[in-house]
């Protein structure tokens, strides 16, 4: 789902605003939540982002769902994602660490537990930590901001590798909790939905075909829109719908093609079709959203 078309968030532009230290391209440390640099407009991540929250809170869309984080509470956001309609509250404090994704996949690519765990994230990105668990992610994350300074060290990067896996491990524990008690109070109807939503966001580009999604399911689609009404209020026509004009306006914001092009690569059948369809969702023609 890596676009090459699409800007994406920039590593290097976030280095030059972290202020607790940074270990190449790879590892960038915040001991001041509020300094993360988080675009306001939509933009698809390209790092991993790991934050714990102290104080203040945050909001955020993340692809089409909204996500609220306050003190006690951990984000994990993985590359791949559209972050939107960003704002903190003026009193927000929280340690936040970003990774490169080339560097947290080579971390954990021989670690099928974690891999799964980190996956399980991606549609659960905030979860609440204990008090014995915040001060876990709390003291990795000291010991890895000294580290990093001390470059004396003849194995400084693989010190920083080996207590950023040990991490990764105390974190997966409390993912690992989480996902137990989701999966045992999931119903039928929650899996199908679960299952729908990443389908849509990895076709949703080429595919708008509600009974192409419950092939994939192996479900009818009239029983597909009877789970995903039950579980969400809205149909699947209504979630496909909201992921294809999320990526109109990621195009729209952060690339210079035209809106034909924007209309070839997400397969719409001309350009006035997009238009009608766009405005139809957002209240504007592409070219007077373009424009704002």
């Amino acid at each position: 789902m890596v676009i090459q078309s699409i800007p994406e968030t920039d590593i290097q532009k976030a280095k030059a605003w972290q202020n607790s230290g940074c270990l190449a391209d790879d590892v960038l440390l915040f001991d001041r939540m509020s300094e993360v640099p988080i675009p306001r407009e939509p933009r698809r991540m390209n790092f991993i982002l790991i934050a714990l929250c102290t104080r203040g809170r945050v909001q955020y869309r993340m692809d089409t769902q909204e996500q609220l984080v306050t003190p006690g509470e951990m984000i994990i956001v993985t590359e791949r994602h559209v972050i939107d309609n960003y704002m903190a509250s003026p009193d927000l404090e929280g340690l936040c660490m970003i990774l490169s994704a080339h560097f947290f996949s080579e971390l954990i690519q021989n670690i099928g537990d974690i891999s799964s765990l980190f996956l399980f994230s991606r549609e659960h990105p905030v979860f609440t930590l204990s008090p014995k668990e915040q001060e876990t992610y709390k003291d990795y994350f000291r010991v890895i901001k000294r580290k990093i300074k001390d470059t004396s060290n003849h194995f400084h990067k693989d010190l920083i590798r080996t207590l950023l896996l040990a991490m990764f491990y105390d974190l997966s524990n409390v993912i690992y909790q989480a996902r137990q008690v989701k999966e045992s109070r999931q119903t039928r109807a929650e899996g199908i939905f679960n299952r729908f939503i990443r389908l849509v966001e990895s076709h949703c580009r080429a595919e708008r075909r509600v009974g192409w999604y419950a092939q994939q399911l192996c479900i009818t689609p009239k029983y597909l829109s009877e789970c995903v009404k039950s579980i969400s209020q809205r149909t699947p026509n209504e979630w496909i719908d909201n992921y294809v004009v999320l990526e109109v306006r990621v195009l729209l914001k952060n690339t210079s093609k035209s809106i034909k092009e924007i209309a070839e690569e997400l397969n719409f059948p001309n350009q006035s079709f997009l238009g009608k369809y766009f405005k139809d969702h957002v209240g504007i023609s592409p070219s007077q959203y373009r424009k704002l």
